[in-house]
């Protein structure tokens, strides 16, 4: 940070980030230069033959040239080490060095394409001298294998200048350093218009470029428009490269552990959770342990698959190559006998327990099962996560629309994309009449509505709508995303929707707001960091794989807010920037398109405790349970479980685990682990 300026235009590129790529080359090309120069050492005196004159001439230009490489190469990983982040002026020669490394490209091309002609050729020395056969085959295959190694590089620098160009780095650049009044100038405010037009556009070509199967109807190009309109406005505004995110990542963790092992013990009365809540906790605990199931059971035959690798095969094997006819509706999708198969060994439902079940899956519309649950009596309606291209584009609508309830509820805004795939099941639901054909099977039992993930945000707006034709609905959403609901509809769905998340998910603290508050968060930390950015990821990945101690992070932080842009020289990219509006309660600058949202209904929160070890495969992890307020999913946290708490496999093993372990301590005292935060 900032992004170096070559050729007059800015690269997604830094001038600390040539460390690691430096020593891997210099590494590579020290020991080819040895190798060869071992080599014409050692077999010199065998190259007086027709044809070895010139071969000794080659081998000799490419040792000079390949230690004029090494040269280069290791000044500018020596430069490269200096200043810190923030601080790049002790890194001004980098690109000076920069155009010499890759004017030394030519001469290395071209000797490279000289060195394969002669090759083709052939040599002769083998005529000459018996002696010579062997030295010439090793010479020549010395001289072979330094062509191949010189091409890689080639095509390796190639790729790497494909994926550091930043499309509109040519007009970044200019404009660096305009100052304040400036941009506040007319002809500012159009050039800006200008660039952030230009970001939406370039986002929308990669977006178009990596969902190329997606489709082109009119919803994919919807979904394409805000997704990139999402991300032109998110990145735009900061100068950071991507390693001064990875940077920013490590430090946050670190710093996050150094708070919670050294923060003081809250002031303020606690008390132990009342019988009935207590009650009310485990009644619910026992409930998404049940309909977790179903929520898993969405996903078909992936998951089962992943969860039994071993067996999963042979069990719905039979499944995926007999065809039935039978009374459930299957709709849209393929190997939907291999869905069933897996759905039925997941819940351990019967055929004749199936209502509807649909893997027809496009943007803003989710697969999903009606199903007969005798054993809890209810209705149950499981909407699959995310699985596809679709579903992310879904994901990524994030921008908020309102929702026509019919309810007293004011102010009911959700997030887009999870609201349209909710609107297309209800539709399925009531148009076609699922539901009716369920509840005329059952019409005493009660509708429930589960799914996990993006299924959980559908579930839960999802059970918000069919709360006045169905009053006694109840929704149960695992790991839900953070900004799904307005604060109205938050709080109305607290009486029938109950959310799980596990430890450190990601997805549950995922919001636009947030996503802006990890951002402010890591330029605050990048600005307090006095450390060249190699040893702070050098660190970072010490302490992700083995841990350590967090008080020896690499940064000095006195507590201050940020209120200057973080960029190279002002850029006018910052200009107007919500990045650094701290006071500001609106994410992106936009109260209308991306309002604060919130999680759906009450939050469970099963965290564990009891070790601080990076890999638990050798032991069973154990886990505390408690009601959470939606505040304490504020904040996006870092570790190394961020992710792997969001999965569903890992989500079931660790209900089995709670529940399993309340089960067998029903008589016993309550532990303090197994509380009820008490607002």
């Amino acid at each position: 940070m900032p992004g170096m300026v070559l050729f007059g235009r800015r690269w997604a590129i830094a001038s600390d980030d040539l460390v690691f790529p430096g020593v891997f080359e210099l590494f590579v090309r020290v020991l080819w230069w040895v190798g060869i120069l071992t080599l014409y050492l050692v077999h010199r005196g065998k190259l007086d033959c027709p044809g070895g004159v010139l071969l000794s001439s080659y081998l000799i230009v490419l040792i000079i040239l390949l230690a004029v490489i090494i040269c280069t190469v290791s000044a500018i990983v020596c430069v490269s080490m200096k200043g810190t982040i923030c601080n790049p002026g002790p890194r001004k020669s980098m690109p000076k060095l920069l155009y010499v490394r890759l004017a030394l490209f030519l001469p290395e091309m071209v000797w490279a394409s000289l060195g394969a002609a002669w090759i083709e050729d052939g040599f002769q020395c083998d005529r000459t001298v018996g002696n010579g056969i062997i030295a010439t085959v090793v010479v020549r295959a010395a001289a072979f294998s330094s062509l191949c190694r010189s091409w890689t590089i080639i095509a390796s620098t190639a790729a790497t200048i494909a994926i550091v160009f930043d499309p509109l780095g040519g007009k970044a650049a200019p404009c660096p350093a305009a100052a304040p009044h400036h941009l506040e100038s007319p002809e500012s405010s159009q050039l800006l218009n200008g660039l952030k037009t230009a970001a939406t556009s370039v986002w929308e070509t990669r977006i178009k470029f990596l969902c190329c199967c997606v489709g082109k109807d009119d919803r994919t190009r919807v979904a394409f428009s805000s997704t990139a309109e999402l991300f032109s406005t998110y990145f735009s505004d900061t100068d950071l490269v991507p390693s001064d995110i990875a940077a920013g990542l490590a430090l946050l963790h670190q710093q996050q552990d150094s708070v919670r092992n050294t923060q003081e013990p809250d002031q303020v009365v606690s008390r132990s959770p009342g019988p009935s809540q207590e009650a009310d906790l485990d009644a619910e605990l026992e409930n998404c342990h049940h309909y977790m199931q179903f929520a898993a059971a969405a996903y078909g035959w992936p998951l089962y698959i992943y969860r039994n690798p071993f067996t999963g095969l042979c069990r719905i094997g039979g499944d995926c190559c007999r065809s039935r006819t039978t009374d459930y509706d299957l709709v849209g999708g393929d190997q939907l006998n291999c869905h069933f198969g897996s759905i039925l060994q997941t819940t351990g439902l019967q055929y004749r327990d199936f209502i509807h079940v649909s893997f027809h899956d496009k943007v803003y519309e989710l697969p999903f099962l009606v199903a007969l649950d005798h054993r809890k009596e209810s209705v149950v309606v499981a909407v699959r996560g995310t699985m596809s291209l679709q579903d992310i584009l879904t994901d990524l609508s994030a921008e908020s629309e309102p929702l026509d309830l019919e309810c007293e509820v004011q102010d009911c805004w959700a997030h887009k994309g999870i609201s349209q795939a909710a609107r297309y099941v209800y539709r399925r639901l009531i148009n076609d009449g699922i539901l009716s054909q369920a509840f005329s099977i059952a019409p005493e039992y009660r509708l429930v509505v589960v799914g996990h993930s993006l299924g959980a945000g559908a579930a839960a707006l999802l059970s918000i709508m069919l709360r006045t034709p169905y009053p006694r609905v109840r929704c149960y959403a695992f790991s839900p995303p953070r900004g799904l609901l307005s604060k109205s509809l938050y709080e109305y769905s607290k009486t029938f929707i109950v959310s799980l998340v596990l430890g450190k998910d990601v997805i549950p603290r995922l919001s636009v707001a947030n996503l802006e508050d990890l951002k402010r968060r890591i330029l605050r930390v990048i600005a307090h960091c006095n450390k060249p950015k190699y040893k702070i990821l050098l660190r970072g990945c010490w302490y992700e794989l083995f841990g350590g101690h967090p008080e020896d992070l690499p940064t000095e932080l006195d507590g201050g807010d940020l209120t200057q842009p973080l960029l190279g020289e002002r850029s006018l990219l910052a200009h107007g920037s919500p990045a650094y509006s701290f006071s500001s309660d609106s994410p992106l600058g936009s109260p209308t398109k991306y309002p604060h949202l919130y999680p759906p209904g009450r939050i469970i929160h099963l965290e564990e405790v009891g070790t601080s070890r990076r890999f638990s495969c050798y032991a069973a992890a154990q886990y505390s349970v408690k009601w959470s307020h939606e505040s304490e999913f504020s904040k996006i946290l870092i570790g190394p479980k961020m992710l792997t708490d969001h999965m569903p496999d890992i989500l079931m093993r660790a209900l089995d685990s709670v529940v399993s372990g309340r089960a067998a301590c029903v008589s016993c005292p309550t532990q303090g682990g197994s509380s009820v935060d008490v607002a």
